[in-house]
């Protein structure tokens, strides 16, 4: 048993030493100033699809942060409260909440893209396009989740209405997921691992999947946002800790098999298996796609039903910062 789990130490430790030397990490760094702090806080949560941040904590000591922390949260809704409460200084978080967040005022600043594509719907066999969900019921943690405002946008782009043409019914993942499997309910939106379960244990079907359906396909899905005042205070933290992030997708989109292996090491995610559909199917392409227009997208989409009153120009010059992004874009070219 000890051999075991000295061998799993090992192979952890090797992927995120491969990450630090793949990528480097001090090529930039070491020329400019010490990050103003060496303490840098992350939400760690079951999701995988935010890989990146969990692959960075190596990078991010070889950035200068000696206490690097992931403060555990049960899911998606803790991510923005805990952000604008100073819990947490840095975190990836999907792009169509962040919105509500910012109109809402709270001190969050976006500041990349991180990925696009992770959510997928499934369905019954009734639901074979989005339009079918009139008249059909949909299950969501709460009418305040994720989930819940990417169906916003999602149903908003053909049509309809989303306080009167869906029946929403709130169920934790695991009791929709069972619900959809006895046809008690219609459709469910999951993230990983969620969708790489359902397809195992052939449950519903895809109806849409945001890593190769347009226009999903085509705009950040999870994106990396910071508590306002940690980024105006610690502009080379800020930078550093950006660095690292984006550095450690890079690795996850060239090496899955390692950072699938890490996932799993350090107890994120159980199956290795699942892990490395997740890896491999994800675009950490954050070069290759507009933060600025996920974020227009998203705010359009919210605005017709009524989930948004700002303007899109608003919310992008008030609750955005793409300075340190365009830095790092030139730096980090490949």
């Amino acid at each position: 048993m000890q051999i075991i789990q000295n061998r799993r130490t090992f192979v952890a430790g090797a992927a995120a030493a491969g990450a630090a030397s793949f990528l480097g990490t001090v090529t930039k760094a070491s020329a400019e100033p010490p990050p103003e702090t060496t303490r840098i806080r992350l939400i760690r949560i079951p999701s995988i699809c935010q890989a990146p941040q969990y692959v960075a904590e190596e990078l991010l000591r070889g950035e200068g942060f000696t206490d690097v922390q992931f403060i555990p949260k049960r899911g998606t809704a803790d991510i923005a409260p805990a952000l604008a409460s100073s819990e947490v200084d840095i975190s990836a978080h999907f792009a169509a909440p962040l919105l509500l967040h910012l109109e809402a005022g709270d001190p969050i600043v976006v500041l990349a893209g991180l990925h696009v594509g992770c959510f997928e719907l499934f369905g019954t066999d009734r639901i074979q396009a989005i339009s079918d969900l009139k008249g059909k019921t949909v299950a969501v943690p709460s009418l305040d989740s994720s989930r819940y405002v990417f169906l916003a946008s999602m149903t908003a782009y053909v049509g309809l209405d989303i306080h009167k043409d869906i029946n929403f019914v709130t169920h934790q993942g695991p009791e929709s997921i069972r619900l959809l499997s006895e046809g008690k309910i219609d459709a469910y939106l999951g993230f990983p691992p969620e969708p790489q379960e359902m397809r195992e244990q052939q449950i519903g079907h895809v109806v849409i999947s945001s890593t190769v359906d347009r226009p999903w396909s085509q705009y950040f899905c999870c994106m990396l946002a910071g508590n306002r005042e940690f980024v105006r205070e610690n502009p080379v933290a800020t930078k550093r800790a950006l660095r690292a992030i984006l550095k450690a997708a890079d690795f996850c989109a060239s090496e899955p098999e390692q950072s699938a292996q890490f996932l799993v090491e350090q107890g994120y995610t159980k199956r290795y298996d699942h892990a490395l559909q997740v890896m491999e199917a994800i675009p950490y392409g954050w070069r290759e796609y507009s933060a600025e227009d996920t974020l227009r997208f998203y705010a359009l989409r919210l605005r017709e039903v009524g989930m948004l009153k700002s303007s899109p120009q608003k919310l992008i010059a008030d609750g955005t910062d793409f300075r340190i992004l365009d830095e790092l874009r030139r730096e980090l070219r490949t």
